[in-house]
């Protein structure tokens, strides 16, 4: 296994991810529209031109901007999942960035940053990229991140969460769900 560097990149807090924008008018929090929700995606410098590319080639299908935009994704018994793409209810780094951020929050509460984090992935499209976001987005908030150099199976994830002393452990993988998650 791999410790990623606390240096290498950092991860940007969920509030400039965006979902919720403090609302002027000491309502506390609004939630934004889909369409509001899309233009900040397109518009703002934190995400990258590939996935506003991605966006820009459905901005003639306001039916496609709602299903990718009209929720986030939420937890279930089977973790986070949702089919790769741009949006809020897609899985995508950002996403993975957020969900880990929120890991990340609770560790640090916890008081548990160096204890770490293991992370596996499996051969499924863009697990190794989510997984590698996942631990960058520890490491920035100084939480050792372990990474296997390649794919894992589960089992192997719970051995070393023991092995190692780890507080937590992700596993990135699409399991049993078709090629579009």
């Amino acid at each position: 296994m791999v410790y990623l560097s606390q240096n290498r990149r950092v991860c940007t807090s969920t509030v400039s991810a965006g979902r919720m924008r403090k609302n002027c008018a000491e309502t506390g929090y609004v939630k934004m529209s889909f369409m509001d929700e899309f233009n900040f995606w397109l518009n703002d410098d934190y995400f990258d031109q590939d996935t506003k590319n991605e966006l820009l080639a459905i901005s003639d299908n306001e039916g496609e901007i709602e299903e990718r935009f009209y929720k986030e994704l939420e937890f279930g018994t089977g973790g986070l999942r949702g089919i790769i793409g741009a949006g809020t209810n897609r899985m995508n780094i950002y996403t993975v960035r957020k969900a880990t951020q929120g890991l990340a929050n609770f560790i640090i509460k916890e008081n548990a940053q160096e204890k770490g984090v293991a992370i596996a992935f499996d051969s499924r499209h863009m697990s190794p990229e989510f997984a590698e976001e996942a631990a960058l987005c520890l490491a920035a908030n100084k939480i050792r991140a372990y990474i296997f150099p390649s794919l894992r199976p589960t089992p192997e994830l719970s051995f070393a969460l023991r092995e190692l002393g780890c507080t937590a452990g992700i596993v990135v993988t699409a399991s049993h769900n078709p090629p579009e998650y």
